[in-house]
């Protein structure tokens, strides 16, 4: 049997690398390709306008100056709600239960000497609402009702959008934060915190 030559093999080798690599780039589309056939106008710093928001909402029940719009819900953010769950009208039989449940709770709500109680904003009978002082229940999705009716120009200023924060961007429906989004409703002033400093070091 006659044995082909080094030089037979070398050429037959480099025959067969053509063609795999011919049928490799026929059909696989570059990155070249791909920028070639674009027709929409880069623009690497754009972002999407309109971000959804993907947290549960409600409709406020008043309206800003610009007209309706939504509130982040407040419900599945507290960690006991239903509170008619336990606040049911029977009698409780386990001892130190208040403590049990509620012992993480400090109240720092109000004038000094003159705090509030848990029945100045939580509904006497009906745990599932808050209510006002003229004995109206609030919804604690609507939690801003129960604090306006204290802090009215903190509410104004947010109704217009000048105090608190809005969700995701300017663009699309206006959603913001309830109250309870930023502040303690049991303690809701900030902390005093030791101012930070961007200057660089001189030493």
């Amino acid at each position: 049997m006659k044995t082909m030559s080094y030089n037979t093999i070398a050429v037959l080798l480099v025959a067969l690398m053509l063609a795999i690599a011919g049928q490799g780039s026929a059909s696989d589309t570059t990155f070249l390709d791909t920028v070639k056939a674009a027709t929409d106008k880069y623009d690497g710093r754009g972002v999407q306008q309109v971000q959804q928001v993907v947290q549960p909402t409600v409709l406020a029940k008043e309206e800003g100056q610009s007209g309706p719009f939504r509130v982040l819900a407040r419900k599945q953010e507290i960690g006991r709600f239903v509170c008619s769950s336990c606040h049911d009208g029977k009698t409780v039989l386990a001892q130190n239960a208040t403590n049990l449940t509620h012992g993480d709770v400090v109240v720092r709500h109000g004038q000094e000497g003159s705090g509030l109680a848990c029945v100045d904003c939580h509904h006497p009978e009906d745990r599932d609402f808050l209510e006002d002082k003229k004995g109206n229940k609030i919804d604690y999705d609507h939690s801003y009702q129960l604090c306006g009716q204290c802090h009215f120009r903190q509410k104004r200023d947010w109704l217009g959008g000048a105090h608190g924060k809005r969700v995701e961007y300017w663009a699309g429906d206006r959603v913001v934060f309830n109250c309870t989004t930023c502040h303690n409703p049991h303690a809701p002033r900030f902390a005093k915190r030791f101012p930070a400093t961007y200057s660089v070091p001189t030493n």
